[in-house]
């Protein structure tokens, strides 16, 4: 029904930037939230940033804010990463999601179980 793809993952310094993308295609019309989860070897999957494609609103993980920015283009039904200042510990897989159901509170997009929708991941890796 929904496809999501991630691309622009890559090996970069720490300090360095990046710019991760996400189409979505299939019935996007439907969609009414997209994220951003990254999962290191060892670790729990974890939230990163998400935000909803009829207001704009946006979240992020205490871990990234400042740093992060995420973003979308409801034309294109792509949704954009954009991680300045990058430290060894944000290298890990990360997968865009996407979301077509609504939530009463934001609270709900920080959860994985609210997505039903993944990308086969994009691998970031940061180095000293």
């Amino acid at each position: 029904q929904v496809q999501v793809a991630e691309s622009g993952g890559g090996l970069v310094q720490a300090g360095d930037s990046l710019r991760l993308s996400c189409k979505s295609s299939g019935r996007t019309f439907t969609t009414y939230a997209t994220g951003w989860f990254r999962q290191a070897p060892g670790k729990e999957r974890e939230f990163v940033s998400a935000i909803t494609w009829r207001a704009g609103n946006t979240y992020y993980a205490d871990a990234v804010k400042g740093r992060f920015t995420i973003s979308r283009d409801n034309g294109n039904d792509m949704m954009y990463l954009q991680m300045n200042s990058l430290k060894p510990e944000d290298t890990a897989v990360y997968y865009c999601a996407a979301s077509s159901l609504s939530y009463p509170s934001g609270n709900y997009y920080y959860a994985s179980k609210t997505y039903q929708y993944w990308g086969q991941g994009t691998q970031v890796t940061v180095s000293s």
